[in-house]
């Protein structure tokens, strides 16, 4: 389903037939380039919903660090290239049997490209790779793995993007199965600084199948 009603988009959060659910969040880039996390985005992102948090850095403030721990109190977080707290370079998880990479993304050049993110994704030994720094959402299917990029949860402009969609990804994590859920804030039809919430939905299977 393709939802933008913000009502049914935070069904997930009400805890029903979740195997487990991860937020993957990053590119903040508090209080530098944006002053906070979009307010329909919070009211989403309450506490005792989320399982697990995987963070691709540029937090670049305690506060927000504080904010992800608020969530939930597994929060994995790599350093991004504004990041001065002492945060891996990279981490790999392992969540219901899936083996999850993550890195920031400006160690892989060029950015966000998918034959470079295949050569991390092998030095890892992961079925999933999660990287940011594009400030660009993407879910990117590569043979029988999977790239995930969750853009940037502030809308913070990039290094070469100024016109950002704010967003962020959470997954349902099942044996055999990754149900990814993409979080946008996209203008409204109706103009103006008002912006209405879509939620797209992803299904991945183990092995690529």
């Amino acid at each position: 389903p393709d939802w933008s009603d913000a009502e049914e988009a935070g069904r997930l959060l009400d805890g029903r037939k979740v195997r487990m659910l991860v937020l993957v969040i990053g590119d903040l880039h508090i209080p530098h380039r944006v002053g906070s996390i979009p307010e329909k985005f919070r009211k989403l992102l309450v506490p005792d919903k989320i399982q697990s948090v995987i963070c691709t850095g540029n937090l670049c403030c305690k506060e927000q660090f504080d904010y992800l721990k608020s969530l939930s109190s597994d929060v994995h977080i790599v350093k991004g290239d504004f990041d001065e707290g002492a945060y891996p370079d990279t981490k790999v998880l392992s969540l219901q049997n899936w083996k999850i990479g993550v890195c920031h993304g400006h160690q892989i050049v060029p950015w966000g490209d998918v034959e470079a993110m295949a050569m991390v994704q092998r030095q890892l030994d992961v079925d999933v790779l999660v990287t940011g720094h594009t400030h660009k959402f993407a879910v990117t299917p590569h043979g029988n793995k999977l790239f995930i990029n969750p853009g940037s949860a502030t809308g913070a402009c990039g290094s070469q993007t100024q016109d950002v969609v704010p967003s962020f990804l959470l997954l349902d994590i099942q044996d055999s199965q990754l149900t990814i859920y993409v979080y946008e804030l996209l203008p409204s039809p109706a103009g103006g600084e008002e912006f209405e919430l879509k939620v797209q939905e992803i299904k991945h299977k183990r092995g690529g199948a």
